[in-house]
């Protein structure tokens, strides 16, 4: 069994891919019902990820717009515990639900707040698969080790692979 404060590795990514994409669902049509018609509401993280290897949870960002997103983590704070571990702001709110399988991470944020990154990380690896051969090396490299210390590379690769991504031409531009 992983102990939560190391980083571990599913040995099968693609019965984890599938498993998340299930729950996605599943939490998606709930949270339609509850949040603003304006809500997006996304898969993120490496389950989203085809080829990505993963510990096998399920990530989840709400983007709102920033005059919804008051009610919308009060609403989030009714249904689910609040992510401890994670950073709190007046636009930006983590969640999670040990008792969902997979473990269900959500994060709130405001649209264009500070942390309204989730979104454009995962479709940077979607554009990118010499990005995502980079981040499942960087994962190989932390696995069973201190989760910190995961969090301080992937943090890093994170901000790295987003600032590449800003800096590289538009391709749609005339």
């Amino acid at each position: 069994m992983a102990q939560p404060h190391l980083f571990c590795l599913l040995p099968d990514s693609r019965r984890a891919h599938e498993a998340a994409e299930r729950l996605f669902e599943t939490v998606e049509h709930e949270l339609r019902a509850l949040l603003p018609e304006t809500a997006e509401i996304l898969h993120v993280g490496a389950t989203a990820i085809p080829g990505c290897l993963t510990k096998g949870d399920l990530d989840v960002v709400i983007r709102v717009e920033h005059a919804d997103f008051r009610a919308s983590e009060t609403i989030l704070a009714g249904r689910y515990a609040r992510n401890l571990g994670s950073a709190r702001t007046e636009d930006f709110a983590a969640f999670e639900d040990g008792a969902r399988t997979p473990h269900l991470g959500i994060q709130l944020t405001a649209k264009d707040a500070a942390f309204d990154i989730f979104h454009r990380f995962a479709a940077t690896l979607r554009a990118d698969p010499d990005l995502v051969r980079r981040y499942n090396a960087l994962k190989i490299a932390y696995d069973g080790q201190p989760m910190d210390d995961y969090r301080a590379a992937k943090d890093a690769f994170v901000a790295e692979a987003l600032i590449s991504a800003s800096e590289q031409p538009d391709s749609s531009a005339p």
